[in-house]
């Protein structure tokens, strides 16, 4: 006795569309037909659809399934890569998972990488946490778990405000006060965190592409009087530890 299209389909628990599917892609030959023109299937053609939606189940795409032709039995070979590939998705989604109840517990915001989770409650401005996003995405772990440090432990400074609502037309003396008067706390930060130096070194790519990369977020982020004021006190500490060098 044979069976129908719709029959065949519930038979293996699938549907019309998958078995006419199998038919377009060449994964199950073509049945006879009745003499009214209906298919026939038999019992082969049950247990090649019972074979296809097993694999599937399993996660394999019908390309890989026909690529493994008559071998798809008992494809050794395939399902020990497919084993390791799940084994890699288990592990990223275990990963997903540890972060997610990072997020959910210590209320950090997305755009932070774990590693800046202690962090999250440091009191920054929307352009700073900018900036420690993509510093996070050019130095290594130990200069980062050094920003985490420094920003769970960094102390108030009334020139963080002041730098944030500097004007982009800032005169010359208000720039150079800002700068001298900001310059001793970058300097007690620096002298407190010592890992925060050489940042590059470390980096997950070229310590130039890492040094590029800062440059051109800080032009993206602030304005040329607060840029201005930060060269300025780069070039005060700068300044104050070439003696020492010498």
């Amino acid at each position: 006795m044979a069976w129908s299209t719709r029959e065949i389909a519930e038979l293996a628990g699938t549907s019309l569309r998958a078995v006419r599917h199998y038919h377009e892609v060449g994964l199950l030959e073509e049945p006879e037909r009745r003499s009214n023109g209906y298919k026939q299937y038999g019992v082969a053609h049950l247990v090649r659809v019972l074979r296809i939606k097993r694999l599937t189940d399993l996660g394999f795409s019908l390309s890989q399934i026909a690529a493994m032709g008559d071998d798809d039995d008992h494809p050794e070979e395939a399902l020990r890569a497919l084993d390791a590939e799940l084994a890699a998705t288990i592990e990223r989604l275990q990963r997903a998972r540890v972060e997610l109840g990072l997020i959910l517990r210590e209320s950090v915001p997305t755009d932070l990488p774990s590693e800046l989770a202690p962090a999250a409650d440091a009191e920054m401005s929307e352009t700073d946490r900018s900036l420690v996003v993509v510093m996070s995405r050019v130095v290594g772990p130990e200069r980062l778990k050094a920003y985490a440090d420094m920003l769970q432990n960094m102390p108030s400074d009334p020139t963080d405000q002041e730098l944030d609502e500097l004007p982009a037309d800032a005169d010359e003396a208000t720039r150079q006060d800002l700068a001298e008067r900001m310059a001793p706390f970058v300097r007690r930060i620096n002298d407190e965190h010592p890992g925060l130096q050489d940042t590059g070194t470390e980096s997950p790519r070229r310590s130039r592409f890492a040094a590029t990369t800062m440059a051109r977020a800080m032009q993206d982020l602030y304005n040329p009087a607060q840029l201005d004021v930060l060269q300025r006190v780069g070039k005060m500490m700068a300044e104050q530890e070439e003696p020492a060098e010498d």
